[in-house]
């Protein structure tokens, strides 16, 4: 694909659940290379933007990945075609050991990259006998993300994956997301602006769910105005990515 085209691109994605409409037309362009961040403040909508691209949740609209339409097609269809998810609150089999939540990410038909995930994670192979349940949250999280890099994906989401780190695991997580960007897209919701910063490149900002803003990461990051207005925030310290600023809503 052209790296000029996006790989992910969202049209007009409405979402309704209960009766209640949480979507109203997201548009979101993930490019073929590198981070693409999802931001907005609390209640805007950017896990439901991600539910709703993976077909979790009832969706109207068009999801264009690859060059293909996906609205219609059910969520395992999707994981098939390379989207791989680490979701908000990780999801990891709690009873299963590190390499069972491994074997079990595994996709048939394919070659399982083992050695990426373990020179990314080494302490995953360190803990491969170890319950999923007893790791650290900074551990679980490295446990989902190796999950979404073990089959080839051509996407991965990461959906706030520092939430609830301490500032040394914040680091090492954006390390491994940085390395991993350079060989596969990566959409990334998360809240750490410092963390945005040194990753993506280009952003969305999703307001009362609508997209508020679209455009290069730095632009709007450098923009104290612009950031103080669509995600609430001014200039500050945040602990654990040098040069850090102040965490906007999720």
């Amino acid at each position: 694909m052209n790296t000029t085209t996006p790989l992910l691109a969202v049209r007009g994605l409405r979402v309704l659940i209960g009766g209640r409409h949480i979507l109203h037309g997201v548009d979101l362009d993930v490019a073929a290379s590198g981070v693409t961040a999802l931001l907005g403040r609390n209640g805007a909508g950017k896990t439901t933007t991600v539910r709703g691209v993976l077909g979790l949740v009832p969706r109207s609209g068009s999801v264009v990945f690859d060059g293909a339409e996906t609205v219609g097609l059910a969520t395992h269809a999707l994981v098939r075609r390379g989207i791989g998810y680490a979701p908000e609150d990780r999801g990891v089999f709690a009873s299963l050991t590190v390499a069972e939540n491994l074997r079990l990410a595994e996709r048939a038909g394919g070659t399982p990259d083992y050695a990426r995930v373990h020179e990314l994670f080494p302490e995953l192979k360190h803990r491969e006998r170890q319950l999923a349940g007893t790791l650290s949250g900074g551990q679980q999280q490295m446990l989902a993300i190796g999950r979404t890099l073990l089959n080839g994906n051509r996407l991965v989401i990461a959906d706030e994956p520092t939430k609830g780190l301490a500032p040394k695991v914040v680091t090492e997580v954006t390390h491994v997301l940085e390395r991993a960007a350079e060989s596969v897209p990566v959409l990334l919701v998360e809240q750490n602006l410092a963390m945005v910063r040194r990753l993506a490149t280009r952003c969305t900002v999703l307001a009362d769910g609508r997209t508020a803003h679209q455009g290069p990461a730095e632009a709007l990051l450098s923009d104290p105005e612009a950031t103080r207005r669509l995600l609430g925030v001014g200039r500050a310290r945040t602990p654990g990515v040098p040069g850090a600023q102040k965490k906007a809503g999720a």
